[in-house]
């Protein structure tokens, strides 16, 4: 469990360049792209400011985020809650920053009034396909016996 000094908060403006290089780091793990930390700190800023995005943080350095995006739902009153990006710095993984992520997550969602969490991960992303499965998601239509459920994307 996180200690004392790993409450999970949430970020202010004055977080962007930490949130920046966190995002950064991650694509960069990954080998995914990226634009780089001072232009993702800039455009985490503007997002932050219009209340576009909410993110969480958690120890000290930060050593983690988790980036959500609500937006009101089609099939009920409530709201959606959708789980953009989930990331633990590799030399605190294992210590239940996650976990504390996404239940501050959950927590958050509900207080939101959204009716569920949405997210994304790869197949091959076994260490949070297993947290994410311990908090009760899934990745199976109507229940665990029901089809696999896929996200697809496509650049423009």
């Amino acid at each position: 469990m996180p200690g004392a000094a790993e409450v999970v908060r949430f970020a202010a403006l004055v977080d962007a360049e930490s949130i920046g290089r966190l995002l950064d780091d991650f694509n960069r793990e990954f080998d995914d792209y990226t634009p780089g930390p001072g232009r993702l700190a800039a455009r985490v800023r503007h997002l932050l400011a219009a209340g576009q995005i909410t993110v969480l943080l958690v120890g000290s350095r930060p050593d983690g985020l988790a980036v959500l995006r609500f937006r009101s739902a089609i099939w009920t009153e409530a709201l959606e809650c959708y789980l953009a990006e989930l990331y633990v710095v590799p030399d605190r993984r294992g210590r239940g920053l996650g976990r504390a992520l996404m239940q501050a997550t959950l927590t958050l969602a509900r207080e939101r009034g959204a009716d569920r969490v949405e997210l994304g991960t790869s197949e091959t992303d076994v260490a949070a396909r297993a947290l994410y499965e311990s908090l009760g998601f899934s990745n199976r239509e109507g229940g665990p016996d029901g089809p696999l459920n896929y996200v697809y994307e496509r650049g423009l």
